[in-house]
């Protein structure tokens, strides 16, 4: 399907239009996203942007671009299609890129349930080609770099959120024959990413690669993240892994994962009800103490890799 994004709205606009200070104020939007930091931590942050991060580029550009597919298991009906998008490689520098993208490809695919389910998958490269070097405030604040994608970090005036046009970077990953998630490498070896429609990472940083591994947890298994964040609604939500259920009330209605209950964990301990989840602090409740959706650097846990999996399976099923 033609970008049929199955994320969670993890960029869905607040805020639109002009600032009120002053008539000519530069207009601008606030989206909320997920900040990553190099311990693994995740947050989710309000971000307000200069609307210009929307602007499209010349469309016979973005439809020149070259692709290659990298990894081909099957028609786009019936596998997930990722694509690459790079920001801030120059025409020299493509073999830098090529080699970002295998090594991101690389990092995400050491992970379970990906590790087994690589069947699952499409890999495609998108040449994009930029005038210079490097990003925007890399590697400090008032550095400006003439890029395709326009990323750059301290977004929001939060150092490692790493943000790019993503009108622009759906453009050019419209060039590859599918597209079900799009995630841009910035030509960068500081630590930086973000969550959204369009995820973002550093291609010279082979830790921010797990930030691809969470966000397709969102994409694929439809999983909520397991931290918390202030504000909160503690109905029951529709995603696996969290639950306002206390551990006796999933056993005794059979609901979300009494099933695991009691059973080991990779992320150590045993799968439970542990408070805190969902943007709550209570009143949620996760199932392992630490895992994938929570912390970056840690695996899934037990019922969320079963939401994957049955992820895989829908995805194949749906498009029959």
């Amino acid at each position: 399907m033609r970008r049929a994004c199955l994320m969670v709205a993890l960029t869905s606009v607040l805020v639109a239009g002009f600032t009120p200070a002053t008539a000519s104020a530069a207009p601008r939007f606030t989206t909320s996203m997920e900040a990553f930091e190099p311990g693994g931590t995740i947050t989710r942050v309000d971000v307000t942007r200069p609307a210009s991060d929307r602007t499209a580029a010349p469309q016979s550009i973005a439809n020149a671009a070259a692709v290659t597919p990298i990894e081909t298991n099957g028609p786009s009906e019936t596998t997930f299609d990722l694509v690459f998008v790079g920001d801030g490689y120059t025409s020299s520098q493509l073999g830098t890129y090529s080699q970002h993208v295998r090594s991101s490809i690389a990092a995400l695919f050491a992970i379970e349930p990906y590790k087994s389910y690589r069947k699952q998958f499409n890999l495609w490269q998108v040449d994009v080609v930029s005038s210079q070097s490097g990003i925007t405030n890399d590697p400090t604040q008032g550095v400006k770099r003439n890029t395709a994608l326009g990323s750059y970090f301290w977004c929001g005036g939060i150092e490692r959120l790493l943000c790019v046009n993503e009108t622009k970077a759906n453009q050019y990953a419209a060039a590859a024959p599918d597209v079900d998630q799009v995630i841009m490498l910035a030509n960068t070896t500081k630590y930086g990413g973000a969550g959204g429609g369009v995820a973002t990472s550093s291609g010279g940083n082979i830790q921010a690669s797990q930030i691809v591994a969470h966000e397709l947890g969102h994409s694929i298994g439809g999983l909520a993240d397991e931290y918390d964040y202030g504000t909160c609604e503690t109905r029951e939500p529709r995603e696996p892994n969290a639950s306002a259920l206390t551990a006796q009330q999933m056993k005794d209605r059979r609901a979300k994962w009494y099933a695991w209950l009691g059973k080991p964990s990779p992320d150590g301990g045993t799968v439970g009800v542990f408070e805190g989840s969902r943007y709550c602090k209570t009143g949620m409740y996760r199932p392992s103490v630490n895992s994938l959706m929570r912390t970056l650097g840690q695996p899934f846990n037990p019922p969320s890799t079963e939401a994957m999996i049955a992820g895989f399976h829908r995805e194949a099923a749906a498009r029959h």
